[in-house]
This record gives structure tokens, sequence and C-alpha cells, in this order.
């Protein structure tokens, strides 16, 4: 039998003990042992709960018992769950984390000590919650270079803008609703302006270019300031308005960003609605693929935990070979990138015509006091010179 600890007793590490109970005769066989949970790390009690009986207060007892040979983190932000996780590492025991901030920020370096130590650092739920994407990147595409990888990886921001689409709600009504349904944090920062994304592409864009990509270094929009007369014009084109996290493969290097992005019915993240998540790879030898399906939750995300408890079991002499280096990845510049521009104006189409070339007026009901066109393909640096020109932007979003 495999005794583990798990780090919290929120959300995702009362999931994990629970597909643990659920799925244990499951679990035991395609693990070859089985699990069990010996203790549950968390500064409060649960009296009603049987976990009780297990439940510890100060991390020493699990870093300092023998028997304990995997540890899941599951406290999220980056402190003490960086310090617990590099000690389990240092004592000899295997980790499994969904924790994107730790994973970003200090990735290469747990990897390495696992590695040296011929243990396991692993993290799918990191990334796409239930969706599995780390384990085929590092597994299935291994014979590919990786040349796209563009995903909707987080499914507030989706739901809201879903819903803004459906209902013709504006941001704030939506924020409120996600709120209400649990999809939000009383405190939204990380998910509506991007960051939560950020991360998530950081790490990706890490495992495919083997090196260290710094998520404070990505060009990072959200989605705080979409408004109805956005989503109006986006349906007027047959277009729906998602927050895209995109790393591109250009010359050897790779750039990243995040951002809302108009999509047409032929993109194949056009249709990922409500919480749903899903990530496009392309690689130069497969070609395209799509990962899709819960990218958030209890049960999906600790199902993916679970698989990763499993694989560190089936593997617990040998170290799975998931690393990229602490090197830093030097990122393109994202003014390089080439895109096409949906733009709100307060000017006359004569001047649009004199600043912009080869552009496509789009009008709707609802608004008759400015203009709205759509560039030609164009580098960023460019757009931001002629929108300098133009003068009285009101909104831009990149069409793809």
């Amino acid at each position: 039998m495999i005794k583990i600890a798990v780090l919290g007793y929120g959300t995702i590490g009362s999931g994990v003990v629970e597909v643990l109970e659920r799925n244990c005769e499951h679990i035991a066989q395609t693990a070859g042992e089985e699990i069990a949970v010996k203790y549950v790390l968390d500064l409060r009690d649960f009296p009603n709960d049987p976990i009780q009986e297990k439940i510890v207060h100060d991390y020493k007892v699990i870093e300092q018992d023998p028997e304990v040979k995997v540890v899941v983190e599951a406290m999220g932000g980056v402190e003490p769950a960086y310090t617990f996780v590099k000690g389990a590492l240092l004592a000899g025991k295997h980790v499994t984390t969904s924790n994107k901030a730790l994973v970003a920020k200090h990735g290469a370096e747990l990897l390495a000590i696992a590695k040296e130590r011929e243990l396991n650092f692993l993290f799918e739920a990191s990334v796409g919650g239930g969706i599995p994407i780390i384990r085929p990147l590092v597994t299935s595409l291994t014979a590919d270079v990786v040349e796209e990888i563009t995903g909707i990886l987080n499914g507030t921001t989706n739901y809201m803008l879903t819903k803004m689409s459906a209902e013709g709600s504006d941001y704030h009504e939506v924020l409120k609703d996600a709120q209400e349904k649990g999809y939000a944090e009383a405190d939204p920062t990380a998910d509506v302006e991007g960051f939560d994304a950020c991360r998530k592409i950081a790490i990706l864009t890490s495992l495919v270019c083997g090196k260290t990509v710094d998520f404070e270094e990505i060009h990072t929009e959200g989605i705080s300031k979409i408004t109805p007369i956005d989503i109006a014009y986006a349906k007027a084109m047959g277009r729906s308005i998602k927050l895209l996290a995109t790393s591109k493969l250009s010359d050897g290097k790779y750039y990243a960003m995040v951002a809302p992005f108009m999509l047409g019915a032929e993109h194949p993240l056009y249709n990922v609605n409500d919480v749903f998540n899903a990530i496009f790879v392309h690689g130069n030898m497969l070609g395209d693929a799509m990962f899709y399906g819960s990218g958030a939750g209890k049960l999906p995300t600790a199902s993916a935990v679970a698989a990763d408890i499993v694989d560190i079991v089936k593997h617990l002499n040998r170290n799975i070979m998931i690393s990229y280096s602490g090197e830093k990845m030097e990122l393109l510049d994202i003014k390089k990138a080439e895109n096409r521009y949906f733009v709100r104006a307060k000017s006359d189409e004569k001047k649009v015509r004199e600043v912009f070339e080869n552009i496509a007026f789009i009008k709707i009901k609802e608004v008759l006091d400015e203009v709205a066109f759509v560039t030609a393909e164009m580098s960023e640096e460019t757009y931001l010179k002629k929108a300098e020109e133009l003068g009285d932007i009101i909104q831009m979003i990149r069409v793809n």
C-alpha cells in the first residue's frame, strides 16, 4: 500500500480525496498498488468530516514520515506551497500539484530536483484542469516540432463571454452572475485580466521549447473592457469573442500573448462555450489537434491530479522525463506578430481610408456615432503607428 499526503483540504484537495475513495478499486488495479491518504494538512479542523482523523496542522509531520511516498499539493499560491513542495522533494517524496502559479514560477527548479533524485514532480492539472494536455505534449508529440499552441484556458472568462453573447449583458452583470455561481472569485482579477491564462501558456510554452518562459514577459490583456457593443459587432460579422492564450513559433523562437480575439466559425475554438476549455495544438508533422473538456472544477481537476498519483506509483523508482531548463527563453517581441484588427473609432470613413489600406467597414444599427472596420493583416508595430495617427480609438480586438 502506498501512503500519500494531501496539502490543503479546499476544493481541489477534498476532490482528490473523494476521487481516491470513490474509484479506489479501479485506481489500485491501474496503479498496481492500493493508494491510501495518511495525512491531510490544513490550518482548519473538520469535526463533522471523517477526514478529521487524518488532519495535521504541522507540515513537518508529513515531511519527516518515511511512510509517505507521494505528496499532493493543493494549497494554491506560491508560498508556502513552494517551500513545502521543495522540502518534500528533498526529503525523497514524489509530488503532484494543480498549482499553475507555483509551476510557472518555480517549475524548472522543482523538475531539476526531482530528476536529480530519481523522483517525480508532475503537474498535469495545472494547465487544463481535467483536460489532459501536458502528458500528450511530453509523450505523444515528442517527434513533432510544436509550432502553435492556442487555447481557451480560463473557464470563468469563457463563461462570461458566452453569457454576454447570449444575453447581451454587460461585463459587470455577468461578473456578478459568475461570482454567484462560484465560477469567479470575490477578487476576480487573475481570471478577468488574463493572468491565470498567462501562467498556463507560459507553462505549455516552456514544455515545448525546453526553456523557462517568464510569464511576466507575456503580453497580457483581459476581458474587462469588452462591451455589449463589441459583442454586437462580432455577431454582425459572424464571429465570437474569446480570450485566447497563444504561443507561436517564428524563426526558431516563440512569441506568446493573452488577449481577446474575434474568431470566425471556421476556427476550431469558435464553438467552445460556457465554462469549457479547449487547447489547439499544431505540430509540424501531426498538423492540427484539439483537446477539449472541463478546464476547471473540483472533480475534473482532482481526476487529473489522481492520474498523476497513479503515474507516480507506477514509477516510484524512476524519473518520468518531463523537464525544461532554468535557462530563460527570450520571447520574440509581440510587436512583430501579424494580425488583423477590428477597430472602433470616433473618426470618419475618409480619414480611416487615409490611414489604413484594404479595410472593411462594419455597420450595425445599434451604433451611429462611430466608425468600425477590420484592417488587413499587419504587424502589431504597424497597427500601433496607424492607430496613433488616426487617434480617437475606442476599441481594438484582434481578428483570427
